[in-house]
């Protein structure tokens, strides 16, 4: 797999877009991050990371990333859109005046920054810039 943090949003996407209540994937610092970005602005429900035992080995265990879907009304996914921007063959960095603003503020950019990951409205707070790693509303 080449680009993992884009595999994790196309499995949210997908995931949302059959009505699943949670969706389990394989745990990484980056992919964590994102989906605590996520449940701290109200995207996603708990997300919680949990131990898979091996199937081909019982002896090893995985950490895995369990995200509880939100769903509006009971049935329209709180997600309408979950974009990557920044690719690995096209790096998207943004200095601390250029930081996107999504669907007019409505929706947040997550951004990768010298000081870590956090929303475009945090960065322009904190007058930084960084690699504009994906988009959601």
């Amino acid at each position: 797999m080449t680009d993992p943090i884009s595999d994790m949003l196309t499995r949210i996407r997908n995931a949302s877009a059959v009505g699943k209540d949670e969706v389990v994937l394989p745990m990484s610092k980056i992919k964590r991050e994102i989906a605590k970005i996520l449940e701290r602005e109200g995207w996603v429900g708990k997300v919680e990371v949990i131990k898979i035992k091996s199937e081909k080995n019982s002896s090893a265990v995985f950490d895995n990333l369990k995200i509880a879907l939100k769903y509006k009304n009971g049935k329209n996914s709180a997600i309408s859109s979950l974009k990557r921007i920044s690719k690995p063959g096209l790096k998207i960095y943004v200095n601390k005046d250029k930081l996107p603003k999504v669907l007019n503020n409505l929706g947040i950019a997550i951004i990768s920054t010298s000081q870590g990951l956090m929303t475009n409205k945090e960065a322009r707070k904190k007058r930084v810039g960084g690699e504009v790693i994906c988009e959601i509303y």
